[in-house]
């Protein structure tokens, strides 16, 4: 690879670690082609992306973004696992991928302009996904509106059957 193309690429990741809302460090060392390449179909069909790229193209190209967080771990066969959207969705499919794949080392991550390890990928990876977190929200704020509605509804039922009972005594005395 000459010197122009390096220079191409460390620019390209550089703008997409700009526009990354999650980027995980995995070590791929002992998988074979089709595990990677079942990895990658994973992570696209979750809206995510997995790239191979040489440790020191990605020191170049994480400087000044909040992936330079991650660069002392940059040893050894490195990918990087990247969403644009949903930070959840890699993590997802990451921590699933090792339990079949051993050999898939996930490093670190970094989310938010904060280096993530191990344990807070894990805990990521077991958050619901962005849609079951905006259902629960709408239950929640669906529900209190809904209780309001009922206590005020409840008064002027209250008032209705306290004043049958004051008609059927008065009938009842007549």
């Amino acid at each position: 690879m000459n010197l122009e193309n390096k220079k191409q690429i460390v620019q390209h990741l550089h703008e997409k670690f700009l526009k990354f809302q999650i980027v995980i460090l995995t070590d791929y060392k002992g998988l074979d082609v089709a595990a990677l390449n079942s990895l990658r179909r994973q992570l696209r069909e979750a809206d995510a992306g997995y790239k191979v790229v040489k440790n020191s193209l990605l020191s170049r190209a994480c400087e000044e973004t909040e992936a330079e967080l991650m660069k002392e771990s940059f040893t050894g066969p490195s990918a990087i696992a990247y969403s644009y959207t949903d930070p959840v969705a890699p993590a997802r499919v990451l921590t699933s991928f090792v339990k079949e794949h051993e050999q898939l080392e996930i490093k670190n991550g970094v989310l938010n302009g904060k280096i993530l390890d191990l344990n807070a990928i894990k805990a990521l990876a077991d958050l619901p996904s962005r849609e079951v977190l905006l259902a629960q929200f709408l239950s929640t704020a669906n529900g209190v509106p809904t209780a309001l509605v009922r206590a005020l509804n409840d008064v002027p039922r209250r008032m209705l059957n306290i004043l049958q009972a004051i008609k059927d005594q008065k009938e009842a005395n007549a």
